[in-house]
């Protein structure tokens, strides 16, 4: 058998080390700044959809890639609903609504979110206006989604409308 030479070797390491994190890294916006998300929620008047996940979640994946990212990429949802992650067991730092620091973890506490995958609807204040627990039905997820995102839409708008 033949040995490789080391720039082929190392030019090999690097393709498949540079392949590997793309596989991964796909996914919804990690919420780094809730003061941020709120803004663009006021400015469509849509809801803030936030999957609260694990990495070793298998039921979260399959939310993710049959459901919420093709959702991301359809122009129907751009200014019906904003939609973003949360990792529940990450220590990465958090602005919550209120401008406090946090971490996403106790986000996640904070909200009961410890069943994976959960799904919660919040307006521009942080109210939780809608969520789904659990992956749920499959063939019907995508109708679950669109009712909750359609039912927190409906109350950001009467929220809005004042009194003549």
């Amino acid at each position: 058998m033949k040995r490789m030479d080391m720039p082929a070797l190392l030019f090999l390491i690097y393709i498949a080390a540079s392949w590997m994190p793309a596989a991964q890294a796909e996914g919804l916006p990690v919420v780094r700044d809730f003061t941020v998300e709120a803004k663009e929620s006021i400015n469509k008047q849509a809801p803030i959809l936030v999957l609260f996940m694990s990495k070793t979640c298998s039921y979260c994946e399959t939310a993710l890639r049959d459901f919420l990212l093709p959702m991301q990429r359809d122009p129907e949802y751009n200014n019906k609903v904003i939609l973003r992650q949360i990792e529940i067991s990450s220590n990465d730092q958090l602005i919550d609504f209120n401008g406090k620091i946090t971490t996403q973890s106790a986000f996640a506490g904070k909200h009961d979110a410890f069943t994976v995958p959960t799904v919660m609807l919040f307006d521009s204040q942080g109210r939780e206006l809608t969520n789904i627990v659990g992956l749920l039905t499959v063939d019907f997820y995508l109708a679950y989604l669109d009712n909750a995102i359609n039912e927190s839409q409906a109350k950001i708008k009467a929220g809005n409308k004042s009194p003549m």
